[in-house]
């Protein structure tokens, strides 16, 4: 099969998502609460039949999402926009079971509509508590943030309606600032949750990675469900294939500019966006930092932007054309992101199932290209 595949291409690693989903499945069992697979960092719906064994459902962003967590996943379908469009509405509510609204104002518009349809509904609020280090693009909390309503903008009128709060202030953090997060949260919305059915913890919780403190997090999940007798929801999205994926890319060329520079078939721009977004530099297979090895290469993709370079990296043998580069971690925030400039070919996606088989799951070429254009 590898003789068959083409680089770029995305590998998903199912025994490694396995080990994910159990430590997932753990911390539902032992609490109580319910996790759900946030689809905006990970939508491959190959592999919901088997995440689904796992957890309790999905969460949306959207329609689209929505529709996919619906119709592929199953389990409870969750929905987040800060703001709903009027002509979508009516479709969601078809997908959805539990909305969540980001102001007063758009619960007073669409609350009712989604209750008479027998849907739950909740509010996001902003408890106004930054704990991000390094990643401000991510920070809900931050100054002027369009996301969540605080206490300040509050309208007592409409708790009533709601059937639970949710805040989302975390990126790639452990459960310290969860904790954090959480006190404040309680300090200045705890006093709502009283006669409500739930409340989201949101994403952002690294709860596969081998630092994080699970037992802490399970302390914050009980207080919540003890004092309030409240239904907690969390919302992973990197947790559930951290460290599963992989991005397969050949090198086309070698050429010099005050250092050697390896021209990939992937593209950091097209098929790895946070590495620029972001930004940061992704773990690579058999590498080291630059001059730790012998040999240092800037890595670097093959559209024409000047700024489309994944990073610098050392190895122990030279590299030359046609060797085959694994970069690592390559499950989250990289196959929903991708695109088409320049004309890139999207990376083929791969599944290698528990027995080793690796499977071509989906090819893209031109026509995905052309469909994309007017």
């Amino acid at each position: 099969m590898d003789d068959k595949i083409k680089t770029p291409y995305f590998l998903v690693d199912e025994k490694l998502l396995i080990n994910n989903l159990k430590i997932l499945k753990s911390v539902q069992d032992d609490t109580g609460c319910k996790i759900l697979l946030a689809q905006k960092a990970f939508s491959m719906f190959y592999a919901y039949p088997l995440i689904s064994k796992y957890l309790s459902g999905t969460t949306a962003s959207g329609l689209y999402e929505a529709r996919l967590g619906k119709e592929r996943f199953g389990g409870e379908t969750h929905v987040f926009s800060p703001a709903y469009r009027a002509d979508e509405f009516d479709e969601i509510l078809e997908y959805a079971d539990d909305i969540v609204f980001n102001s007063v104002t758009q619960v007073r518009k669409y609350g009712q509509l989604a209750k008479s349809k027998g849907k739950s509904i909740g509010l996001r609020v902003n408890p106004e508590c930054s704990t991000q280090e390094g990643h401000a693009i991510y920070d809900p909390c931050s100054v002027g943030s369009r996301l969540g309503c605080t206490l300040s903008q509050l309208d007592k009128s409409i708790v009533p309606m709601l059937d639970g709060l949710h805040f989302h202030t975390l990126c790639e953090q452990n459960s310290d600032d969860l904790e954090t997060t959480a006190n404040v949260f309680e300090e200045k919305f705890g006093k709502y949750l009283h006669g409500m059915k739930w409340v989201n913890f949101g994403g952002g919780h690294h709860i596969t990675r081998d630092d994080y403190d699970i037992e802490r997090l399970k302390r914050v999940i009980n207080h919540f469900q003890n004092k309030y007798d409240v239904q907690v929801y969390l919302e992973p999205g990197e947790a559930v294939v951290l460290n599963a994926g992989f991005l397969k890319t050949s090198v086309l060329e070698i050429v010099h500019n005050g250092m050697d520079i390896a021209i990939l078939d992937s593209s950091a721009a097209c098929h790895m966006p946070d590495v620029i977004e972001m930004p940061y530099r992704p773990p690579l297979e058999n590498s080291s930092e630059p001059n730790e090895k012998k040999y240092t290469y800037r890595l670097g993709g093959p559209t024409c932007l000047a700024g489309d370079v994944i990073g610098d990296y050392s190895f122990d043998k030279p590299l030359g054309e046609g060797d085959i580069l694994t970069f690592e971690d390559m499950a989250l925030y990289t196959m929903v992101k991708t695109n088409t400039f320049n004309g890139m070919k999207l990376p083929d996606i791969v599944y290698r199932n528990s027995d080793g088989e690796k499977i071509l799951v989906k090819s893209f070429g031109y026509k995905d290209f052309e469909g994309r254009l007017s």
